[in-house]
């Protein structure tokens, strides 16, 4: 993920890279231009360190892309460390999108860190962050009431690494994944709490009876990636389940069967959004949103409005609506005193 935001933010006018931290011992000490594979020139011809105090220091960047963990706590110590020498920070860690849900001291911690550094941080994603969330939360602008939300996302995950491969319990066995979700070293799906806290802010609204369910989506036929091999037999991703109560009334229901090459058994990806109320909304997006380059944009594409926020912690409620950045981004950010 690291190195596709990098090769974005590259193809982007206005932004250099001056800095990059890995823990790959094959990329350390490297020039970046050349792990990425791209021509040099001035805008990325940087040296890889696995030393962050080398480059996360006061006056060395505006800001901070942090895409390295999905956890709060794992991403909070670099978030300190970059708000503190001045940088705004853009996370994709998922639980970041909504911090509060899970860790409430921990989320005013970073917003005072954040105010008092005269920064912003933000955690984003395609999901959470936008598909699930905030894509649907937009849809009810248009509606007069809003009785039911239903929320799919049929996706392919042959694209990522080896670390989502393990949260999804990918190349297990069947009964070595229902263990891992019991000890939670199956994490499958994190996003679904944090979803659920945007919705609450959104709509100002308090949700019961949430919980979730992990059930092992078990492939028939061998499956391989870049990065994971699956056998018949065994298991190809995760089937995740979320709900919601308002008032004692089932009020969301999030289904997010995750996997990868579903197609070798003729499983169609895609992004499905239902709203009952009045108007209902029937949105089907076909194939899915690519989770990969998404994420990776929608990442790039929100730097200049985290540069231009106020100071403290930020979700994607606070901040104006995503777009492309199609132009010089020195032009789109505001000066901040």
């Amino acid at each position: 993920m690291g190195s596709g935001i990098a090769k974005m933010i590259l193809g982007k006018k206005g932004f250099t890279i001056v800095g990059a931290i890995d823990m790959d011992p094959n990329k350390v000490d490297k020039k970046l231009y050349e792990v990425l594979s791209v021509e040099k020139n001035e805008d990325n011809n940087c040296i890889i360190t696995d030393k962050a105090e080398e480059v996360v220091k006061k006056g060395f960047a505006d800001v901070c892309i942090i895409a390295t963990a999905s956890f709060t706590k794992t991403v909070f110590p670099l978030i300190k460390m970059a708000a503190e020498a001045g940088m705004d920070i853009v996370t994709t860690a998922e639980e970041m999108s909504y911090p509060r849900a899970l860790d409430p001291e921990l989320s005013d911690e970073m917003d005072k860190i954040a105010k008092d550094n005269k920064v912003s941080i933000l955690g984003t994603g395609v999901n959470p962050g936008f598909i699930m969330d905030l894509m649907v939360i937009a849809l009810t602008g248009v509606c007069d009431t809003v009785d039911k939300i239903n929320v799919t996302r049929i996706n392919d995950l042959a694209c990522f690494g080896k670390a989502v491969m393990v949260e999804q319990g990918i190349g297990l066995k069947p009964e070595e994944f229902k263990e891992g979700v019991k000890n939670d070293t199956v994490a499958g799906h994190v996003g679904f709490i944090q979803s659920f806290g945007m919705f609450e802010e959104a709509f100002n609204i308090k949700l019961n009876n949430i919980r979730q369910e992990k059930e092992p989506i078990i492939t028939n036929v061998p499956r391989t990636t870049e990065v994971a091999s699956v056998k018949l037999g065994d298991v190809a991703g995760c089937r995740q389940l979320g709900y919601a109560s308002l008032k004692d009334k089932e009020f969301i229901v999030m289904e997010h069967p995750q996997q990868i090459r579903p197609e070798l058994e003729k499983v169609d990806t895609g992004d499905y959004i239902s709203i009952k109320g009045c108007p209902n909304i029937d949105l089907q997006i076909k194939p899915e949103i690519p989770g990969g380059i998404a994420t990776i944009a929608i990442c790039v594409n929100m730097i200049p409005h985290v540069m231009n926020a106020t100071p403290g912690l930020k979700t994607m409620l606070d901040l104006p609506v995503p777009r492309a950045i199609i132009s010089d981004v020195r032009e789109l950010v505001e000066h901040r005193e």
